[in-house]
């Protein structure tokens, strides 16, 4: 991408396809692995924890709500971090907070403690995420980003799939501590990355100057934010409330409901990167939107209709985790890729987080399946916004704050 008097158009497909596996994308797919191992070791062990220490179900939930509180607080920040320090500096910094405080939780002492050493965890995963997601779009060969983002995906996904009943087996198996050991050596050996790692950006700050909010005030990226926002706080509503919904066991149980949802995601995320890289990623936001929106709705039903709800949901929310990070990422400049990563690592995070907060009133006063339906219907809402989007899809650009 190029600049041009402060307007570039969006990226066109760069038929140019080098190898995908470079020395350096393949570094940082494994240190991204590696540090997502840690933080889903402890996901579920860090409020199991708070809560046998005497916080009761409350303790727990302020557990997870401090994490996130600090990962969206760090994150709106890292366009200014990225500016002023660079990117080697910020991610060690995040490697290290995410990392080194997960061996005082045995010395917590208490619910405090725990919420300390939490708080402190959470600026690690904020800066980490999206220095990520912005180093991979600045390794990946010409031609096959998407590709590369649908790899950055499934280093996150793996995880996800087998570290959370991991973790609360080994506490099961071995206590506490080893679990909390664990968790805080694995973003430490993604440290390894940094020496290895060799791009220009990694030495350099960031040199855009525009912060989270200005970023906001650019049209085309506000209506990026808010038709992703919309898909993970569906996202919130289902990690959270499915398994109070449908507390049952066996086949049509919320816990395979959840495994068949990480799958297709997964598979859905990496098909979307290949189409990406081929084609126009705006395709695929409304076909997206409407599998993610008939996948939420049939949540609820329970039985054969919950399993396939999963997979539609899965399948749709992987469409638009992949597109609308290409196009977020080709609607900044090449020295804004901070804060690219930062705007759609904020939707994803402040979204799910909103959605199981906000939900969680409708539920107390309507019941469960209201609020799928309702979170479905914001889901197809949000196609107005594909639509206004695809007026402008193909103008060009401007990074000036005031644009449409």
């Amino acid at each position: 991408m190029e600049r041009d008097g402060g307007e570039h158009a969006e990226e066109a497909v760069d038929h140019k396809r080098g190898p995908l596996l470079s020395g350096s994308v393949a570094v940082l797919a494994l240190a991204t692995f590696a540090t997502f191992l840690g933080f889903q070791l402890l996901l579920s062990v860090v409020p199991l924890y708070a809560e046998a220490i005497g916080g009761g179900t409350s303790g727990a939930g302020l557990a997870t709500a401090a994490f996130m509180l600090t990962t969206v607080l760090t994150q709106v920040t890292m366009p200014r971090m990225l500016g002023r320090f660079g990117y080697r500096r910020v991610l060690v910094a995040g490697l290290l907070f995410l990392g080194l405080p997960a061996f005082l939780y045995p010395l917590a002492g208490g619910v405090a403690g725990v919420l300390a050493v939490t708080l402190a965890r959470g600026v690690g995963f904020g800066i980490i995420t999206v220095v990520f997601a912005a180093l991979l779009v600045e390794l990946a060969p010409p031609g096959r980003r998407g590709e590369a983002l649908g790899l950055f995906g499934v280093a996150i996904t793996l995880p996800t799939i087998f570290s959370n009943p991991l973790g609360l087996w080994l506490v099961d198996a071995s206590g506490y501590t080893i679990v909390f050991l664990s968790g805080g050596l694995s973003p430490l050996l993604a440290l390894f990355a940094v020496a290895v790692i060799h791009t220009d950006s990694f030495s350099r700050p960031d040199e855009g100057d525009a912060g989270f909010l200005e970023g906001l005030r650019r049209g085309p990226l506000l209506r990026l934010f808010l038709i992703f926002a919309a898909a993970t706080s569906a996202t919130g509503v289902m990690v959270t409330f499915l398994p109070l919904a449908l507390p049952n066991s066996g086949l049509f149980s919320p816990a395979v409901a959840l495994l068949l949802f990480g799958l297709s995601s997964t598979v859905s995320r990496l098909w979307a990167g290949r189409f990406g890289d081929r084609r126009d990623p705006h395709i695929l936001l409304a076909p997206g939107l409407l599998a993610a929106a008939a996948g939420v709705a049939a949540l609820p039903q329970g039985g054969p209709a919950t399993l396939g709800g999963a997979l539609l949901f899965g399948a749709g929310l992987g469409l638009l985790q992949n597109s609308t990070l290409m196009l977020t990422m080709n609607r900044v400049a090449d020295d804004e890729r901070g804060l690219g990563s930062t705007l759609w690592n904020v939707s994803f995070d402040a979204g799910t987080g909103a959605g199981a907060f906000f939900f969680g009133f409708l539920v107390g006063v309507g019941g469960f399946a209201p609020a799928f339906y309702l979170s479905a219907g914001i889901l197809l809402l949000a196609l107005v916004l594909v639509a206004v989007d695809r007026r402008h899809h193909k103008k060009p650009v401007s990074h000036r704050p005031h644009d449409s």
